[in-house]
Formats: structure tokens, sequence, C-alpha cells
């Protein structure tokens, strides 16, 4: 016989509520701790202080110039990666799926390296806090977005043509395309100076340092129009959850809902990684994260998700630059580290099988 759940139906939502409550505490936490991390500390006092107009010149220059652009970007692109995540998870029906395990990181980075190599950006400076500036940036920006996109349309596609092939074959497509990208990008880099070498390595290494507010801004207005749509969806998505024909029989539109959100969440984590570079296994690590918490009820599980990955990227980049400070760790690398190991545990567990 089943247990009944303590507190009952008002109980469990309460425990969502407290979830989301304590996942955006922990990230505001974090983003202070971020934003005052670094050459010139700063206390948690000093930097509310100088967010509210307070504080010494220097503390504000820092803060507004270096420190908060950083990390509004952690925040914006964990969020953006975290909430497409979970809408491709439950879309195609695979708990692997994100824009890292189905080539839209390694699209972007084709992209990038098309953009510098081919058409002209390349490295002009590097200013301080592992900042890079690039001659015709959103050159660059343009093609990583197109390119990452690709990946994503291409799945669609093939799981349009084929609606035979299982969940688990959509993810091998995803690594076949990530292949075709990666071995464009070798063959790109290998006819390329030192110095725009230099900047696709360095591109490909993720860098939350060299966005503007501008940047920052457009990132903002479609990561919040994303998120606005993915809520109006919240319906539809547990709908799928329970089973395509389930959700037709409550009246859902099942493949336009699968590739308007696939469009979307494209749209979301392809301008994300065109703006900072590949950052790995968050859009996984995060949606799965949040599921103890909320099950697939995707009315919880998608604000979740994103509060999860934007707190996930702050600490991963906080900790980039204090393992071995002043040295700056690339946060690609350490969110690889975070990723891998729960993407083969998915794997062991028999995740990807899921029909």
């Amino acid at each position: 016989m089943n247990r009944p759940i303590p507190g009952g139906w008002e109980g469990l939502q309460r425990r969502k509520l407290l979830t989301l409550a304590a996942t955006l505490a922990l990230l505001a936490a974090a983003a202070l701790a971020s934003a005052g991390t670094g050459s010139i500390s700063l206390s948690p006092g000093e930097t509310l202080s100088a967010l509210f107009g307070g504080g010494s010149d220097t503390a504000r220059r820092v803060l507004f110039e270096i420190r908060f652009p950083r990390t509004a970007a952690a925040v914006l692109v964990g969020a953006a990666l975290g909430m497409s995540g979970a809408v491709m998870q439950c879309v195609l029906n695979n708990p692997l799926a994100s824009a890292s395990t189905l080539g839209v990181s390694q699209g972007a980075a084709f992209g990038a390296a098309l953009g510098i190599i081919v058409f002209g950006g390349g490295v002009a400076d590097v200013g301080g806090d592992y900042a890079v500036q690039i001659d015709n940036p959103y050159i660059v920006t343009l093609c990583a977005f197109v390119c990452g996109s690709a990946s994503t349309a291409a799945i669609v596609a093939i799981s349009r043509l084929r609606r035979d092939l299982g969940p688990g074959a959509l993810v091998l497509a995803g690594v076949a395309l990530s292949s075709l990208f990666t071995g464009g990008s070798t063959l790109l880099q290998y006819f390329a100076d030192d110095t725009k070498l230099g900047a696709v390595i360095f591109w490909t290494f993720g860098d939350l340092g060299g966005t503007n507010w501008t940047e920052l801004a457009i990132l903002a207005a479609v990561t919040a129009a994303a998120l606005a749509y993915f809520l109006a969806r919240r319906w539809d998505y547990n709908a799928i959850a329970a089973g395509s024909d389930m959700a037709s029989s409550l009246g859902v539109n099942v493949r336009a809902v699968v590739l308007v959100s696939m469009a979307v969440c494209t749209a979301a984590s392809a301008l994300a990684v065109s703006f900072v570079g590949i950052i790995s296994f968050i859009g996984l690590v995060a949606p799965h994260a949040m599921r103890r918490f909320t099950g697939d009820d995707y009315r919880w599980l998608i604000p979740c998700s994103a509060a999860a990955g934007a707190l996930l990227l702050v600490l991963a980049d906080l900790a980039c630059r204090v393992i071995i400070a002043p040295v700056i760790l690339p946060v690609g690398a350490v969110t690889s580290f975070l990723g891998a190991p729960v993407f083969l545990y998915l794997l062991l567990k028999g995740g990807g099988s899921r029909a």
C-alpha cells in the first residue's frame, strides 16, 4: 500500500517552494561572494554599499567594470543553460539531453573558429582579470550562434524524419555532430596563424570576464523571454512527461510544442555559449539535481533548474579564481570536471535508454 505524503499535496508544494527559495538564497550569497573575490578583496558590506552607490571610487570601478559583469554573465548563462536542459530532456524524452551533449557547444566552437580565422575576428588586447578584447566581436558571436543552432536543428530534423529512433540514438547523433564540428574546428586551426589560433583556443576555454553590459542586456532579454515561454508551457511539459499519447489525448499539440520548445532552447543556450565560450554540462547537472526535490513537475522544475544552473556556474567561476589565485582557471574546464562524472553515472544507470 502506498504511504501518504506527509502534509499531503499542500506539503509537497511547500517543499518545492522552499527548494526554489533556498536555491535563490544560495545564489544571492554566492553572487555576493563572487563579486567580492579577486585581487582586490571586498567584504559583503563593501560590495553591497558599492552596489547602491556608496563605498570608495576604487571599489565601485572594480565592481561595475569587472566583477558585476562577470557575475551577471555567470547568472544569466547558467540560468539559460539550466532551464534549457530541463526542457530539452522533457521534449526529447531523454535525461541525457543538454546543450553540451547535443552538439550546441561544439557547433558554437566551430562557428567561433570560423568567425575568428575566416571572417577576421582576432585578439586585440589582453586586459586585467583574464579579459580579452576581440576585433569585430559580433562576427564571432553571430557565427557561434548560427553554428550552435545548426546542431540542434539537425537533431530535430533527424527526430522528425526517423520517428523510430529512440532517445539514446538522438544523443548519439549529437555525439556524431559534435565530432564533425570538432573536426572542422581542428582543420581551421591548422591553417591559422599564432594570433588567431590563440584567440580560438582562449574562446573554447570558456570565459565569463569578456562580456560587456550591452551583451548582458541582450542575454538577459533572451533568457527572460525563454523563461516566460517555458513557464507558459509548463502544463504541456507535464503532460508530455507522462507520455506523448497522454499529452495528445489532453489536447496538447505535441509536435508544435516540441519544435517551438527546441527552437527556444537552442536560441537561449546557443546565445549564451556564443557570448562566453564553451560551458559544458550545466544544462545536464542542474535539472537532475533539482528533480530530487521537484520531481517532473515542470511548474517548479523549470525555475529551479534556472536557479541551480546559475548557482553552479557562479560557484564554478568562484572556484576558478580562488583555487590557485591569482591565476584564473578556465571555467569551462571546471564545469567539465563537474559534469562528466554525472554524465557517466546517468549512462551507467541506464538513463540514455529511456523510451
